[in-house]
């Protein structure tokens, strides 16, 4: 039996460049991230490790990135539904001194 955390490493040592971690078990339900498998990931390797699925609200992904040593952290849902904009995760990362790109709107 093989879990992500097995499948991490294994990818890693193959030559993985960056492991875009979707936990299922979250995804489209808008509680935030999988802190403790996003951690256990993200620790146990040393290529960067993309948060995915379980963002509903700007906290979400400073909780994250807060909580684990993630390098990215990505949402769809939320932002398609209109339910939060693109510069209000930016603005509340910047709130929390968390580094983050400057949002450009280019429509």
């Amino acid at each position: 039996d093989i879990g992500a955390y097995e499948l991490a490493i294994a990818m890693e040592d193959l030559g993985c460049g960056e492991i875009l971690l979707n936990c299922i078990d979250e995804d489209g339900q808008g509680n935030g991230f999988d802190h403790e498998l996003v951690g256990l990931v993200s620790d146990a390797v040393t290529i960067p490790v993309i948060a995915s699925s379980g963002a509903g609200e700007p906290k979400h992904f400073t909780d994250v990135f807060n909580a684990t040593k993630c390098s990215a952290a990505l949402a769809a849902g939320i932002f398609h539904r209109g339910e939060v904009d693109i510069s209000e995760v930016k603005d509340h990362m910047k709130g929390g001194k968390i580094p983050t790109n400057e949002f450009r709107s280019v429509l």
